[in-house]
Order: C-alpha cells, then structure tokens, then sequence
C-alpha cells in the first residue's frame, strides 16, 4: 500500500468515526453524567477521531518527506512549518493531542463537562484539518 493510500484511508477511517461520535451529540450533559455507557462510547470515538489525526498528520509527514517528528504534537507543527495547515488554526488544533493524551491516561480525572464540550463544539476543526490535507495530497 503507497503512503497515499494509507493517507486515503486514514481519512476515510476519521470521516466514519466522525460520524459516529456526531451521532452522539443528541446526548445532553446530564446523559454522560448519568449513564456510563454512554460516556464510554462517546469517550471511545473521541479517542479514535484524535488518535487518527495524529496517525494521519504523521503519514501526511512522512508522504511529503518533511522532517521526522519525535513527538505526536510536532507531527502537527511540521504540518505548521510546511504551510500544510495554517499557524492560526494550528494553534488551537494542538489541543486534540492533549485531549486525546487526557482520554487515554488521565480518565480517573477526566471531567464529563469537557468531554460534552468537545463532543459539541470540536468536531467541525477535524473536518477543517482533513480538508487542508486533501488541499496539500
């Protein structure tokens, strides 16, 4: 499979997730307060749809041939240098690599309210974030 492939399907992959994790915002708060499954669930594809842009970030990366990043954060700022993805909208993108770090290793203090808010709010930046890389493949 070509890198491009591989940055295809990872798009593909983000686009599927996104839908599902959209399916959720008919949840209110007090639903993922309230019923763990669904908090799970919506935790779960919030961890997928982060983690995949950071895989599809690398893979952008690596396609290109821009420097090698030693951190999933600077896979994005490469993107940032390389005008893959505009400084102003990468500065607040970066937040998905601490949100999705918060996801994987901080769940015992991870607030409901902050899951809520991303869930209602963020979605939209991951599908700006594919749209400047379908611009630059």
């Amino acid at each position: 499979m070509s890198n491009l492939q591989i940055i295809e399907n990872q798009i593909s992959y983000i686009i599927k997730h996104l839908e599902v994790a959209e399916s959720y915002k008919t949840y209110s708060l007090k639903d993922l307060e309230t019923n763990l499954m669904i908090r799970s669930a919506v935790e779960r594809e919030l961890y997928i749809v982060a983690q995949a842009v950071i895989d599809l970030a690398e893979a952008v990366v690596a396609y290109k041939n821009f420097r090698k990043p030693t951190t999933m954060r600077e896979a994005l700022d490469i993107l940032g240098e390389e005008k893959i993805i505009p400084n102003e909208f990468l500065a607040d993108f970066h937040k998905i690599v601490g949100f999705r770090n918060a996801l994987a290793h901080d769940y015992h203090d991870l607030r409901v309210d902050v899951v809520y808010d991303v869930l209602q709010n963020n979605l939209p930046q991951v599908k700006k974030f594919i749209s400047y890389v379908k611009a630059a493949i």
